[in-house]
């Protein structure tokens, strides 16, 4: 995108801020901090450390949602992710890390570390910094008591397209799907459901199904687009925003990647390169 934010709003016009992202998230809990302090008020970021027993609840979501079968679907995929993508997507996370260290200045907001955004200490923490907006880039879904706290509302930058693509890795089952039309992010507001709040703003770029993993693509579509973003989230605190009618379109809940969905849109997509390349 080649939305500016032109000039940055000056100090005492700058909406508050808080942020809610995961230790394990570099890119959130160091990058995204310095980009939101730059033209907003960062009052508070809520770092999250998962406990053993978060992490086991969402495997056994998944068992229900998916099955045995589903499970080692899903599973063979981590497997397979970690042995092809996970070492080149580090260092490509690293290398954008920099970039965003070196485009904007460190920040040192106030940090809260919690297992888990419902406490009443992440709820307390929050009040005391009264927000207009918030982010939440974290793997819970919040509580109404948490996500309203903030005037104009919590937000989260979906990896998917929706309503189509809702819930974890929308970006992924579009390309499962062959959707290639619906791979990007969606900037929409919390609220009861899952990812079913006002849509405020598509995000995607050029991206390669081929040569980046689909994490990737998660990443760079809103990374590619950090000033679009903070154009968009200045017009939500101005009032001025509007939010996309998504009457009438698809709306799907879709869960973790699964292996043989990751071997078809792989089969798919070279075919489709190759009918591309053998026109005259």
């Amino acid at each position: 995108m080649t939305t500016q934010l032109q000039p940055p709003p000056a100090p005492s016009a700058r909406p508050r801020m808080v942020l809610i992202c995961h230790h394990d998230a570099p890119l959130d809990n160091e990058g995204l901090v310095r980009w939101l302090a730059s033209f907003t008020n960062l009052v508070g970021v809520v770092v999250l450390e998962e406990t053993k027993a978060d992490v086991k609840g969402r495997i056994r979501r998944e068992w229900t949602r998916s099955g045995t079968v589903g499970l080692l679907d899903v599973m063979a995929f981590r497997l397979a992710y970690r042995l092809t993508s996970a070492a080149a997507d580090k260092a490509w996370e690293q290398a954008e890390l920099q970039t965003l260290k070196a485009r904007y200045p460190a920040a040192s907001p106030p940090i809260l570390r919690a297992p888990n955004p419902n406490t009443p200490e992440v709820e307390a923490f929050i009040r005391a910094a009264a927000p207009d907006l918030m982010i939440a880039r974290c793997k819970f879904l919040l509580k109404r008591r948490i996500f309203e706290i903030p005037r104009n509302g919590t937000f989260v930058l979906h990896p998917g397209i929706c309503p189509e693509y809702r819930n974890a890795h929308g970006g992924f089952w579009a390309l499962a799907n062959g959707d290639y039309d619906r791979v990007g992010a969606t900037l929409l507001r919390v609220d009861p459901g899952i990812d079913t709040g006002p849509v405020f703003a598509f995000y995607s770029y050029p991206y390669d199904p081929l040569a980046e993993s689909h994490i990737r693509i998660q990443q760079r579509s809103v990374f590619d687009n950090l000033d679009a973003i903070a154009a968009k989230l200045l017009e939500i605190k101005a009032g001025t925003a509007q939010s996309i009618d998504t009457t009438g379109r698809t709306s799907a809940v879709w869960g973790q990647p699964h292996f043989s969905a990751h071997l078809s849109a792989q089969v798919k997509l070279r075919h489709l390169a190759q009918s591309r390349c053998e026109k005259p």
